[in-house]
C-alpha cells in the first residue's frame, strides 16, 4: 500500500500548476493525503481527481472557505492511522503545539501525524509520534523546489520516501535549501 503525501500546492497564487511528476505519483498511489493550502477550488479538484476516491484533505490558511474542508482529519490506511492538519502557526513552538494538540485529540494509539504550512520537509518526532511534513508539492515560496513524500505500508512496517523534483532523496542533508 502506498500513500502519497503532499501539501502547500498554492495554485494559482504561487505556482501555475501541479508538476507532472507529482500528478503521476498521486495517480499511482493507493491513497493520497494533502495537508492543506490548495489555494483554489481548481487546485483541490485537480488533486481530488488524480487521487480518485482514496483521498484525505484538510484546510490550510490559504484555502477558500468554499472548499469546506476540515481543519483536522484522521484516516486509517492499511492498519496505520494518519492524523492530518495544516499546522498554521506564527512560530515553530506554536506550530509544534498545534500539531501535538491535533494528535492528542485524534490519536488514541500509534500513528503518524502529517502537517504542512512551513514548506519545509520534515520526518521527525513530536511527543513520541512520527511527524511528517512533505514540504511544497509545487516548490511554492518560501520553498525553492517541489517536494512530496510517499509512505509504503507493508505488513505493518512503514517506510517513508522523500521526493525532490522527482528524485528520491536518501539523506536529509541532501535536501536543497
Amino acid at each position: 500500500m502506498e500513500v502519497a503525501i503532499l501539501s502547500d500546492t498554492h495554485v494559482p497564487s504561487r505556482a501555475d500548476r501541479l508538476p507532472d511528476w507529482v500528478a503521476d505519483r498521486v495517480r499511482e498511489a493507493d491513497h493520497t493525503i494533502h495537508a492543506g493550502d490548495f489555494d483554489s477550488p481548481a487546485a483541490y479538484e485537480t488533486v481530488a481527481d488524480l487521487a480518485a476516491e482514496e483521498f484525505t484533505a484538510v484546510a490550510g490558511n490559504m484555502d477558500p472557505p468554499s472548499l469546506d474542508l476540515p481543519t483536522v482529519a484522521t484516516v486509517e490506511v492499511s492498519g496505520t492511522t494518519f492524523v492530518v492538519t495544516h499546522g498554521t502557526a506564527a512560530t515553530e513552538a506554536e506550530y509544534e503545539e498545534t500539531i501535538a494538540e491535533a494528535i492528542s485529540d485524534e490519536l488514541t494509539g500509534p500513528g503518524i501525524a502529517v502537517a504542512g504550512h512551513t514548506h519545509a520537509v520534515v520526518d521527525d518526532d513530536i511527543e513520541g509520534i512520527r511527524f511528517l511534513n512533505p514540504g511544497s508539492a509545487t516548490g511554492a515560496d518560501p520553498a525553492n523546489v517541489a517536494t512530496m513524500m510517499a509512505v509504503e505500508i507493508l505488513e505493518g512496517d512503514v517506510t517513508v520516501e522523500v521526493y525532490v523534483e522527482d528524485e528520491r532523496v536518501e539523506e536529509f542533508d541532501e535536501y536543497p535549501e
